[in-house]
């Protein structure tokens, strides 16, 4: 006779409300920028390129490191590596605060994007070596993914209060009390954990592993926005060759950095694909709908934040739903509902207008970030499930890792897309204008410029950038939408196919490894 895993304590519950602290704030500063790019833009003059990489230099410098630092965890203290991620997000949150030029910037996101690298993996990997029993982990599991859903979600309506009260700087100082506090706390209330069969770190497959994610996601970003297709293939291909020496030198080590053979297991396999296109439909509309929110119907940030409240909303409660239905209703199908609604979430943004009421834009966002959230939970627990307690840091990176490439996806694909599609109908818009080379390219690379464009510009040519900026910018909305739809669409079958059977009162450990 088996004997019952050992239930959680008191103790175990207030270190789990320690752990979704740091975990809140990766997740919020992944998206927290998106209400204040028009402040930004209008203070540090950054280009749409610039733009788009202040808001995921982050996600894809978090996505390279996970890995490695989940190895590092592994080894040396999941724990004692949570504190010191929490000391480096802080001081990058200095340094984001006081930048004065996009590069600044750029790098004061990417220093935080380590920061929550080091950080990331401990969280999940701990809750997974806390909670033993099945029943409550899977409620554990509800509460990391709606921090997690929460944190993507609430990122731009806690963006908005804080940049309308004080400024866009104040998004980055606000972190530095809550690290604060887990330093202080964090050694009170959480044990400390480790894989002792870890022996050392091979850093050729950390090297291999970050060339891999840049270039791939460089690749997609730079290929979405139409320009230097000739360095985007060049960097597609050095990332591809680097993925599969990863893969290659993973499958040779006897402990490698990422147990790579977890792909052969059907269920983990379209868990974290699952997981990722998620993510990638979450952040992906709110980067489109919050900006038409601002830029095109005019609201300013505090007003934009308060139609996000249902979205956020949404997104927390979601995984709590989810793990009440799968007591009754396979995973499978319950996941792939969840892609579906928010495919109709996507679906509804092909209805937007320049003059669409912010509701239909509150409407979309909040069935994209139900269904999200309901993905986001299951798929995390299904993972979790597939290993043993020890080796919870690798299966926790692996997670992560497609939870950031998701994030660094939706805004490199759908950004990528949005910003290309602008582009090229606000130039056809605008040819009868004939307006001087440096105002066009300007108000052609982004809405925010648009808008400075047309205040500058008097009269009835101001009049009319405005009019073909605001149309152009919903265009390119909509395309991107019904291209949202369209994956989640098939994310939903891939669900149904790779996650039938999956039990969701089983540990899956026992059966997938040897």
């Amino acid at each position: 006779m088996i004997d019952a895993p050992p239930k959680a304590t008191t103790r175990t519950w207030l270190g789990l409300a320690v752990l979704v602290l740091p975990l809140l704030l990766i997740t919020i500063d992944g998206t927290v920028l998106i209400l204040g790019l028009p402040a930004i833009s209008a203070d540090l003059s950054p280009t749409g390129i610039e733009q788009l990489w202040m808001i995921d230099i982050y996600s894809l410098v978090l996505a390279g490191l996970l890995v490695a630092m989940s190895t590092v965890g592994d080894r040396f203290g999941r724990r004692r590596n949570l504190l010191i991620g929490a000391v480096v997000f802080a001081i990058a949150s200095v340094a984001g605060a006081l930048a004065t030029a996009p590069w600044m910037l750029i790098g004061a996101r990417a220093l935080l994007g380590v920061g929550g690298a080091i950080m990331m993996p401990s969280t999940l990997s701990l809750v997974r070596n806390m909670f033993l029993d099945r029943q409550q982990r899977r409620y554990a599991m509800a509460v990391w993914g709606a921090m997690a859903s929460v944190g993507a979600a609430v990122g731009p309506i806690l963006g908005g209060w804080v940049i309308e009260a004080f400024s866009w700087q104040a998004a980055f100082l606000m972190n530095i009390p809550v690290m604060l506090l887990l330093v202080i706390v964090g050694p009170l209330l959480l044990p400390e954990s480790r894989n002792p069969a870890l022996h050392r770190i091979d850093l050729p497959s950390v090297g291999l592993s970050l060339v891999g994610m840049v270039g791939v996601v460089y690749a997609v970003k730079t290929l979405a926005g139409g320009k230097d297709t000739g360095l985007a293939v060049a960097a597609l291909v050095v990332g591809l060759i680097a993925v599969v020496q990863f893969v290659r030198r993973q499958l040779t080590l006897p402990t490698p950095l990422m147990e790579v053979r977890l792909f052969g297991v059907r269920h983990f396999r379209g868990a974290v694909i699952g997981d990722l296109l998620s993510i990638f439909a979450m952040v992906g509309a709110l980067v489109a709908l919050v900006q038409h929110l601002q830029l095109v119907l005019g609201l300013n940030p505090l007003q934009a934040s308060v139609w996000l409240i249902p979205q956020a909303l949404l997104a927390g409660t979601a995984g709590f739903v989810a793990a009440t239905l799968v007591k009754r209703i396979l995973p499978a199908y319950v996941i792939a509902a969840g892609l579906l609604i928010a495919a109709t979430g996507f679906g509804l943004t092909t209805f937007l207008a320049p003059t669409s009421s912010p509701a239909l834009v509150a409407t979309s966002l909040a069935l994209v970030s139900l269904g999200a959230g309901v993905g986001l939970t299951l798929s995390n627990d299904i993972i979790m499930s597939s290993i043993k307690p020890e080796r919870a840091g690798q299966a926790a990176a692996t997670s992560e890792t497609a939870y950031e490439v998701g994030t660094t996806l939706g805004t490199a694909v759908l950004g990528g897309m949005l910003v290309a599609w602008y582009t090229r109908a606000f130039t056809a818009g605008t040819e009868a204008l004939h307006l001087p080379a440096s105002l066009a390219e300007r108000a052609s690379s982004t809405m925010a410029e648009a808008l400075l464009v047309a205040g500058e510009v008097d009269g009835r040519t101001g009049a009319a950038i405005l009019d073909v900026a605001t149309t152009a910018f919903t265009d390119a909305i909509t395309v991107t939408g019904a291209i949202g739809a369209a994956i989640m669409v098939l994310a939903a079958i891939w669900a149904l196919v790779t996650l039938r059977g999956a039990a969701a009162n089983a540990d899956l450990a026992a059966e997938h490894e040897h």
